[in-house]
């Protein structure tokens, strides 16, 4: 029965125990989930962890098995354990022992810094899981920043869709509660208002004219005679204007007289430059060679004359050599 009841407690929250703190399931699937908290205080790190290791002074009844936190102990040491003891209900046979539960196991301790516990919470623990929560404490702008982390997982028979956020809900209100103890909440700093944007200037109205000169109204054409555009529809209708009786013609103005243009200068003529006459007299052209009579064969050069003895030696030379 209490560990049906620690379930119910698990999955019907009170959302204000958890507004203290930045509660988020950050990660889950089927086989498990991780869920993350964190808080801002004004106590030092040596106050925060002096309390912190004190579970009996600051967790939430109603997440126990006793229904009483003053049942709970920590022993702050590598496998120390977070137990809770479960008094002897009245009524029982005399000399009934005690009962107890083994919450979660220390596996890391840096005191003053850390602490990280194995063990699955509340109705977890009927599952074939495993769970491992983080604590740190770091030194923060004004005070200490706490943060819980818990890591879930293996097989289990609950929906994570739905035991994942309620563990974390539960999670988020116990931080509060410690929080609550250490002193108040350090509030974020809200953001700086955006300013303002520049005034645009508003145009002023245009002028109203009245109805007839906006749907040209009553005028006068070249003709001289009166006329306006149909009225739009939906108004009223006007009087006919009168045609005028004696309007006087502007007189028209005479157009200015074309300027005459200006002349144009005559260009400079400029005389022609001499040359200088050169005093050296003309050489006379070569008569061009007269052409040759068509039909007139070439002169045949001249034979030389022959050399009679020249020959005569020669004969000789060779008859010696018997050259015939």
């Amino acid at each position: 029965m209490r560990t049906l009841a620690l379930a119910a407690g698990l999955l019907v929250l009170a959302p204000a125990m958890a507004a203290a703190a930045h509660a988020e399931v950050i990660t889950k699937s089927d086989v498990g989930f991780v869920s993350r908290n964190a808080v801002q205080v004004v106590a030092t790190p040596a106050e925060a962890w002096a309390v912190l290791v004190k579970p009996a002074t600051w967790w939430l009844a109603q997440h126990t098995f006793s229904g009483e936190a003053t049942n709970l102990s920590l022993d702050a040491s590598a496998g120390g354990c977070f137990c809770e003891r479960l008094p002897v209900p009245p009524g029982v046979p005399k000399g009934q022992q005690a009962g107890g539960v083994q919450h979660m196991r220390v596996i890391y301790i840096d005191p003053g810094k850390a602490i990280r516990l194995s063990g699955a919470l509340g109705p977890l623990q009927s599952e074939a899981l495993s769970a491992t929560l983080t604590i740190t404490i770091k030194p923060g702008e004004g005070g200490t920043r706490i943060l819980f982390e818990y890591v879930v997982g293996g097989f289990m028979r609950y929906n994570p869709d739905e035991i994942g956020p309620a563990v974390d809900k539960v999670l988020a209100a116990q931080l509060a509660a410690l929080a609550g103890k250490l002193g108040p909440v350090t509030p974020a700093p809200a953001p700086a208002p955006a300013p303002a944007p520049a005034a645009t200037p508003v145009p002023e109205p245009a002028a109203q004219l009245p109805v007839e000169e906006t749907r040209g109204g009553p005028g006068l054409s070249r003709s001289g005679k009166a006329w306006s555009l149909p009225p739009a529809p939906g108004d009223k209708p006007q009087a006919k204007a009168q045609p005028a009786t004696a309007r006087v013609q502007p007189a028209a103005a005479k157009p200015a007289a074309a300027a005459k243009p200006a002349p144009v200068p005559k260009p400079v003529s400029t005389p022609p430059v001499k040359k200088p006459v050169d005093p050296r007299p003309i050489p006379p052209k070569p008569a061009p060679p007269k052409p040759a009579a068509p039909g007139r064969p070439a002169p045949k050069p001249a034979t030389p004359p022959v050399d009679k003895d020249k020959q005569d030696g020669i004969a000789a030379f060779d008859q010696a050599l018997g050259n015939d």
